[in-house]
């Protein structure tokens, strides 16, 4: 069994001249503006997925794609998989430029918003309120936006290994009412802020490893935090799903809908194009749901979960050329595929209840798994 490698730290007498090298980049970025930014930061993503040292990444994404999208060729899975590079690019010029950018009295010119208003009674406090998301669009702008509109947020991260960085992170979010909540000291924060009805956030779809709950993610078993549903289930929480859409057209996209032909993804823009129109993000609610719809369900916690995991899925298909697709999202298996054991029963019998799950998609879940388990098998040979 190979051991976890630790992670390498910068030394501290490193933090400052890094952090003075973010700080100018981010300074360069707003000094050029958002239109030679943005074209500047794609290439260097494409530059930096095509390198050796990512190869294992890119192909990892490529097969993610392939599973999620099996009708898409695989010059396409691959335009895709080189895609989610440039939108992690992206999105390091968009969060230098967002304080400058997104101001209450300028936002509409950057922000389009859809229908908010059965997220806002919850978001305003009227009652307890968890707001989820996933690595899709772009999960900081979407805080950091609601926040500008007067709707405080508290949403949970891991703290920088740049000492100056992350205090200048958490103080430029702070302005607006985004409060950066570490997840160090997450046990005893949540639950008081949810007892003083205050929204708090969650970017909802990392892997939670082996002793994570499994529920469907693309029809395939996925491990996922309990916090969110326990949290839930104790203060009656309301879970709302939503998503900052990118609308740049710096993306294959045509209306919302993916464009199906294959691609280099570059060039949609006109040369005459407004500063605005390379960062343009339209915020969209995906689920809202409370306790009303878990209450009676066999397993509330399971339901719970299975369904922001869904709302997820659902983001992803709305953009899936803005997902970080290299990330190992079913890094972790169930306890059955690693010990060769028969898919469970129970398991099974919770996955048919869900209401938007059919027989079809119980058997690629199942199947899905077996192939996962035999992989396991095969690769401790």
């Amino acid at each position: 069994m190979s051991r976890h490698r630790p992670k390498k730290r910068i030394p501290r007498w490193a933090h400052r001249p890094a952090y003075w090298g973010v700080r100018t980049a981010a300074a360069l970025i707003n000094v050029a503006g958002a239109e030679p930014s943005m074209r500047f930061m794609r290439r260097l993503g494409a530059m930096a997925g095509r390198l050796p040292m990512e190869r294992r990444r890119l192909h990892r994404a490529a097969e993610n794609i392939a599973w999620c999208f099996p009708s898409w060729n695989r010059a396409m899975v691959r335009d895709y998989a080189l895609e989610s590079y440039r939108h992690l690019f992206c999105l390091g010029a968009e969060f230098a430029m967002s304080p400058r950018l997104i101001s209450e009295d300028g936002y509409g010119v950057n922000i389009e918003l859809g229908d908010m208003s059965k997220a806002l009674g919850p978001m305003c406090r009227e009652r307890p309120c968890i707001f989820i998301t996933g690595h899709c669009g772009n999960w900081e702008l979407l805080g950091y936006t609601l926040a500008t509109l007067g709707i405080t947020m508290h949403a949970l991260y891991r703290p920088l290994d740049l000492a100056p960085l992350d205090a200048w992170v958490r103080e430029t979010r702070r302005r607006p009412g985004l409060m950066l909540v570490d997840k160090f000291g997450a046990a005893e924060a949540l639950p008081r802020l949810l007892e003083q009805h205050q929204p708090i956030a969650f970017i909802a779809d990392q892997n939670a490893g082996d002793r994570g709950l499994f529920v469907p993610f693309f029809n395939r078993l996925a491990s996922t935090y309990k916090t969110i549903g326990l949290l839930a289930m104790r203060y009656g929480a309301t879970v709302v799903c939503g998503m900052a859409r990118r609308l740049s057209g710096l993306s294959a996209r045509t209306n919302g809908t993916a464009v199906a032909e294959t691609g280099p993804f570059e060039g949609e823009i006109a040369p005459n194009a407004r500063e605005s129109q390379f960062f343009r993000y339209r915020l969209e609610l995906v689920d809202v749901f409370g306790p009303d719809e878990w209450k009676h369900q066999p397993d509330p916690l399971f339901y719970i979960t299975a369904r922001y995991r869904r709302a997820i899925e659902a983001m992803v298909h709305r953009a899936p050329e803005q997902y970080l697709w290299m990330h190992r999202y079913w890094k972790s298996r169930p306890a059955h595929e690693r010990r060769g054991h028969q898919f469970p029963a129970q398991l099974r019998e919770k996955i048919a209840s869900l209401p938007w799950i059919d027989d079809d998609d119980v058997t690629q879940i199942v199947d899905r798994s077996a192939q996962d388990a035999a992989a396991i098998a095969a690769g401790s040979r």
